[in-house]
């Protein structure tokens, strides 16, 4: 029976280290809760990286997959797969009538956003316009589109045509554009680079560049997605409508899968031959998905967000009026973030000590992000020990 260092020990010898990882062993996991190799409970609010966005295991997605599972795992997208067809239904009822490409991954959906928008798009349009901070993945093209140096050192030259601007600048935007610009790809709010909302005025100003550009309009909701703010999708709360959006982490409940959704009339230009993902689309992952989408609306999730995330923003106000290391609080529903004056991941550290997972990015800010189903008793919890570490602060 091994214990905690032993499977350290394990992955030090045979799993390739591109992780910073947390020195706990997760046996398993339940809803709001996660328990360690020695059995000690963890309340997590930053489920999975934002994945398991209905809590972990839920019962209604536990269940579609033990049934799917005993039935058909993966057959090639040769054939057609009645689950993939409803899922795509289902998401594309709930947003603007999108047509779904799916995949297994939030970088896989991006990149597939990024040549879809590069193929519908005359030839001479080969520029792409991402923002400071941004994140948008891992690949390749994912990377360089991703607005941080950071993550681009050690991979030079990047591939061409990625352009750069601060995030809700408007002069720098309209300064970035020109006729040579394939489409703009956004995040409703920035997730890795420190949870920060974009503004109606700048969402706004990116539509109508892109049309009178001729360019397309690109968010990518992987973290927005699925209900995290209140609404199924980020961009729902401004009055506009993309041409692209881009999904996976909570899509399929722990499931790893992603999609890409475009209007028809540019989803169309995917013809056969021009892109494809082996597991992309597969029963089991879409079984999971379906159950996602019933389990938010059966047990009214979206209202949950909305009314648990203005609880959880008032709890970390008034952290805020205690420590005066916490600057100030922003986000919406569920995805909210502390920004501290301090450096952040030696109070993540303690914080996990005593049960709670929470999150530092941009070593000063700390991401709130429990899955839909957290209730108030379990965001007094989490509060309640985060205040005991800034104590300790003190």
């Amino acid at each position: 029976m091994m214990n905690t260092q032993d499977v350290i020990a394990l992955f030090d010898k045979y799993v390739i280290a591109n992780y910073g990882r947390l020195p706990k062993v997760i046996t398993k996991g339940l809803n709001n809760k996660l328990w360690d190799l020695e059995g000690n409970e963890i309340l997590d609010m930053f489920p999975g990286w934002a994945v398991s966005g209905i809590g972990h295991c839920h019962p209604k997605v536990v269940e579609a997959v033990q049934k799917q599972v005993s039935e058909l795992i993966h057959i090639d997208n040769t054939f057609y797969i009645t689950l993939q067809g409803q899922l795509a239904k289902m998401l594309s009822e709930r947003a603007f009538g999108g047509k779904s490409f799916f995949c297994n991954s939030g970088a896989e959906a991006n990149e597939a956003a990024l040549k879809l928008a590069r193929r519908h798009t005359p030839k001479e349009k080969y520029k792409f316009i991402t923002a400071e901070k941004s994140f948008h993945g891992r690949t390749f093209a994912a990377v360089t589109a991703t607005g941080q140096p950071k993550y681009h050192e050690g991979f030079l030259p990047l591939p061409p045509g990625f352009v750069y601007v601060p995030y809700n600048d408007i002069d720098a935007l309209q300064e970035a554009f020109d006729d040579e610009v394939a489409a703009v790809m956004i995040e409703p709010i920035q997730g890795e680079g420190g949870v920060h909302e974009a503004t109606a005025e700048y969402m706004q100003t990116i539509r109508d560049l892109c049309d009178a550009h001729g360019a397309l309009m690109i968010l990518d909701e992987v973290q927005t997605g699925m209900g995290r703010t209140g609404q199924w999708f980020g961009y729902q709360h401004y009055d506009i409508t993309p041409d692209i959006i881009t999904l996976a982490k909570a899509l399929g409940g722990g499931l790893a899968i992603g999609a890409m959704m475009a209007r028809p009339e540019i989803a169309a230009s995917l013809v056969p031959g021009t892109h494809a993902s082996t597991f992309g689309g597969n029963p089991l992952a879409c079984a999971a998905g379906v159950a996602v989408i019933e389990a938010i609306e059966e047990e009214g999730l979206l209202d949950n967000a909305k009314q648990t995330g203005q609880y959880t923003r008032e709890k970390l106000e008034e952290l805020k009026e205690k420590y005066p290391i916490i600057d100030h609080i922003r986000g919406k529903g569920l995805m909210l973030a502390l920004q501290l004056a301090v450096p952040g991941a030696n109070i993540v550290g303690r914080c996990l000590e005593k049960g709670l997972r929470i999150n530092c990015t941009q070593e000063t800010v700390l991401r709130f992000m429990p899955s839909m189903t957290v209730t108030k008793e379990e965001i007094d919890q989490a509060v309640a020990i985060l205040g005991e570490v800034l104590d300790e602060e003190e």
